[in-house]
């Protein structure tokens, strides 16, 4: 890619980024596109539907928390790794208002943009829940599938302003019956 076009492709992806935040994934395509100084044609050619340009601009996040549930497989406790990614997967996908309803579409659709990188980041928290199951430190009754709903529960309930406020209570409560005994997830998390 020329370097011109590179640049803007990335200007156009802080524009959604922002935009995204700010109003939501239903956010208008036009919208954005005004927003970056670009044609809607120009924002189109680089980003064909609104799915390509969510799975161009999250594809870095999923690759973090990827790797964080890696490293967190190799290291710490079983149950405290898994709250700690849990706990980040959440706190993620509530910065990019209604992500979560595309998420758990796109891991059941094979055709769509976030499909690959969806089932990826359930493959992570799985092999952490795994973990932990094998552990005895976690409820043998669920999979990486119940976790990866709870991941989109929990981050819906952080973007209903009116649930927001309780939200890390309700992933401790929600944390606390995944885990068969429970550590301090206050401490967990440092707070």
């Amino acid at each position: 890619m020329r370097a011109d076009a590179r640049k803007n492709r990335d200007h156009v992806l802080a524009v959604a980024g922002a935009a995204i935040a700010e109003q939501g994934v239903d956010v208008s395509l036009r919208d954005i596109a005004r927003r970056a100084d670009v044609g809607l044609a120009t924002l189109l050619r680089h980003f064909p539907t609104r799915e390509a340009l969510l799975e161009a601009l999250l594809h870095t996040s999923f690759e973090e928390l990827t790797a964080k549930a890696d490293a967190l497989e190799k290291s710490g406790a079983p149950a405290e790794a898994l709250v700690s990614w849990l706990r980040d997967c959440v706190g993620w996908t509530t910065e990019y208002r209604g992500v979560t309803v595309l998420m758990a579409a796109a891991i059941e659709d094979a055709e769509s943009a976030l499909h690959a990188s969806c089932v990826t980041l359930r493959a992570a928290g799985a092999r952490l829940l795994t973990r932990a199951q094998e552990a005895g430190a976690a409820r043998r009754d669920m999979d990486g599938t119940d976790l990866f709903a709870l991941v989109a529960g929990l981050a819906w309930l952080g973007d209903q302003p009116a649930l927001a406020p309780r939200a890390d209570h309700l992933f401790d409560v929600v944390a606390s019956a995944i885990l068969t005994s429970a550590p301090d997830l206050a401490v967990a998390d440092g707070r």
